[in-house]
């Protein structure tokens, strides 16, 4: 019998009883529809994890006060141990292309009778390039404000949304900061969410200068230094170069732990995309057993089929059916059976997976591979599971099978 006689006649057995075919592949279809998903929401989550680092900006080495296990603590507490001599240090190594430290404090923005609680980022104009950052409107501070400590702000969306209605201009207008006047000169375009939480659209810039006399006082430390390569081939020189420079201006001795933290963001990308994977790898096993599951219902069904058809089994037999023949057909509508559950299955997860993204805005991603994946993983239930009874009924007796009532 040829392929396409052993398919069609698998479908027409399953056609037969399509409330039993239904039941059978129930558990297939659950398996391969939770696998899609779990995949899926994987997959999603190393996409956003890329995506938000590649949005930081590209060839990065972040450098943060304090030791890897959080910032140097005083009597006070929190210190930051990061100036703006260390970022200006930093800047003149080989391989820099740009560098931006940041003061990050919170405050009161108000305009007219507005108000609105949000972050206030002092930094420079290296930041936007490195971000790659759009104006929506007017621009971004530059260096001369930077020099001369201008009182000018870059709002965020948020900000702007928040403190102005519809059909007001936000550039040009005077909004205060801790109860200091600033100019809007420009309004950033969306930038989302932040890699480690938070609202990237919900701050205020401002030049480091102006942060420094007029907010937070020219003691203050910073919050951190972006250093942006050159090339991605130097990151992990930079980083190294960084850390060596901070050391000796830093005056530590030698095996003193270091009061700072280097990350090179592209072993950060590294950790969290294996981190990922794992839980990926995790979630799609857990899923896969209700596969094995749907797997045993199909070879329970399977031989309560052999045991219904068994009399059909030896006329086959009696008129020429070869016992790999029969193998053959019963194997064939067992993988049938699975692999319509699996194409079920695959359009209920695609659906799913929509739907965690539109209703609980969780980031999925259904690749091809994962289709593949699960219409593979079906198949081999199909045979693994089939096997047994297509054997079964391939040994049975056609003398003993025809007399069978």
């Amino acid at each position: 019998m040829k392929g396409t006689e052993l398919v069609r006649e698998a479908w027409l057995a399953i056609r037969g009883h399509p409330l039993r075919s239904l039941l059978t592949v129930l558990g297939t279809v659950i398996g391969v529809a939770s696998v899609i998903v779990m995949i899926a929401l994987g997959q999603g989550a190393r996409a956003s994890i890329a995506a938000q680092i590649e949005k930081m900006g590209s060839n990065l080495v972040m450098v943060m006060p304090g030791a890897a296990g959080g910032p140097v603590r005083g009597a006070g507490g929190p210190v930051s141990t990061l100036t703006w001599d260390d970022a200006r240090a930093i800047a003149r190594l080989p391989g820099v292309a740009h560098v931006a430290p940041e003061l990050r404090l919170n405050a009161t923005a108000a305009w007219s009778q507005q108000t609105w609680v949000t972050s206030v980022v002092g930094t420079t104009p290296d930041l936007a390039a490195i971000r790659d950052w759009t104006v929506a409107a007017g621009r971004f501070f530059d260096e001369e404000d930077l020099r001369n400590a201008t009182m000018v702000a870059v709002l965020g969306q948020t900000v702007a949304e928040a403190l102005f209605p519809p059909g007001v201009d936000p550039v040009g207008q005077t909004v205060r900061l801790r109860g200091v006047a600033f100019r809007v000169i420009g309004v950033l375009a969306p930038l989302g969410g932040a890699f480690m939480g938070g609202d990237l659209d919900d701050v205020v810039y401002v030049p480091l200068s102006t942060a420094q006399i007029r907010l937070a006082g020219t003691s203050a430390g910073l919050r951190s230094i972006t250093v942006q390569a050159a090339r991605r081939e130097a990151v992990a020189s930079v980083a190294e170069q960084a850390a060596q420079v901070l050391r000796t201006r830093h005056r530590l001795a030698p095996g003193q732990a270091d009061d700072f933290t280097v990350r090179n963001m592209s072993e950060v990308l590294a950790a969290a995309e294996s981190t990922a994977a794992v839980m990926t790898r995790l979630l799609a096993g857990v899923a896969a057993v209700s596969l094995i599951v749907g797997g045993i219902g199909i070879m329970n069904i399977m031989l309560v089929s052999v045991t219904e058809r068994t009399r059909e089994i030896g006329v086959r037999m009696a008129v020429g059916a070869t016992a790999r023949a029969i193998l053959a057909q019963f194997l064939v509508e067992s993988v049938v059976l699975s692999l319509t559950g699996g194409f079920i299955g695959m359009t209920l997860g695609a659906l799913a997976s929509r739907l965690l993204t539109a209703l609980l805005g969780w980031p999925t991603l259904v690749s091809p591979g994962a289709l593949a994946l699960a219409t593979l993983f079906a198949a081999a239930v199909g045979v693994f599971f089939g096997y047994y009874p297509a054997r079964r009924a391939a040994e049975l007796n056609p003398a003993d099978a025809l007399r069978f009532e």
